[in-house]
């Protein structure tokens, strides 16, 4: 049965077509959540949870997990829109991003700035208070590399994205640390894995929408007048450094042969598709290795984290 859309009706005093309320108020309510970039957040927490649950050596609870998981999300939704509200004017100039609340004009800059400031002082307050001190101030340290220094950072040098890479590759160790664990070589390998994890990941993307970043003036490693494959090349580097380390939770007793032979299987993998971006490098190729590197990532935690119970059982 097709449902009709909301009323929507003219207000002969306003001279204009008016929306009903609740429309607008679920219409503004999903540009607050589109400030949060949900899609990154679920990625994040993804891997926040498999870094608790690794970390866990007396076996993992729910509770203090859903503790752990609501203020690291606060500080990423802060995380976001801050990042949104020091880009609004690039935004502005990529189809792909403008239409955004603040580009497009739907969200002031004072509104998001109060989003902003609210969701990360009362996550950093609640981690500190109800988690633990050295995940607020691991969460803290993240949204500093990424705000205050990444953002401004890929304006002027493509080397902005090895810095982007620092926080993109904390969250499994705040996890790690919310769980009560020392930061010792299995949250040093969880680190490693996705710091290493983003680079083909990101110049896939950087690829693709390589002539909207030039236009934003934003400094990707696609540049104008680079060498040819330089961009594939670069991936392919990444992903072969991944092979080794990738095994690193095994050596360091986190996870068994399961694990071994999976995360081989799926590093290889991801060492294909970066040489075929590298060979043809074409939007095509990009795109492969976009989606490798996104079946890569949760595939592998999930074994890792399968495999970690099974030695423990």
């Amino acid at each position: 049965m097709r449902t009709s859309a909301p009323a929507v009706v003219f207000d002969e005093t306003a001279g204009v077509l008016a929306v009903p309320a609740r429309s607008a108020v679920a219409a503004r309510l999903a540009d607050y959540l589109t400030l949060t970039k949900p899609r990154i957040s679920l990625l994040v927490l993804l891997t926040v949870s498999a870094g608790y649950v690794l970390g866990s050596t007396d076996g993992w609870h729910v509770a203090p997990l859903a503790r752990a998981l609501f203020g690291i999300a606060l500080v990423a939704a802060s995380s976001s829109a801050f990042n949104q509200l020091l880009e609004r004017d690039s935004d502005a100039l990529m189809r792909r991003t403008r239409n955004r609340p603040l580009p497009a004009g739907r969200l002031t800059p004072a509104e998001v700035t109060v989003f902003g400031l609210v969701t990360g002082l009362l996550g950093l307050a609640w981690l500190a208070l109800v988690v633990n001190a050295a995940t607020a101030i691991l969460s803290a340290v993240t949204f500093a590399l990424y705000v205050v220094v990444y953002t401004p950072l890929k304006r002027r040098t493509s080397l902005g994205t090895a810095v982007g890479a620092i926080p993109g590759a904390i969250p499994p160790v705040l996890g790690w640390a919310a769980s009560g664990a020392p930061l010792d070589t299995g949250a040093f390998s969880l680190f490693a894995i996705l710091f290493l994890w983003q680079f083909p990941h990101f110049l896939a993307i950087a690829w693709i929408y390589r002539d909207q970043y030039r236009q934003a003036g934003l400094r990707m490693l696609p540049a104008r007048g680079q060498t040819p494959r330089i961009t594939g090349l670069t991936a392919v580097g990444y992903a072969l450094a991944l092979v080794p380390l990738s095994l690193f939770p095994a050596a360091f007793g986190l996870a068994g042969n399961v694990y071994l032979v999976t995360a081989l299987v799926l590093s290889m993998a991801y060492c294909a598709a970066a040489i075929w971006f590298a060979i043809d490098e074409s939007n095509s190729a990009a795109r492969n290795l976009l989606w490798t590197s996104l079946v890569y990532l949760p595939v592998l935690l999930a074994t890792l984290v399968w495999d970690h119970f099974s030695l423990l059982s």
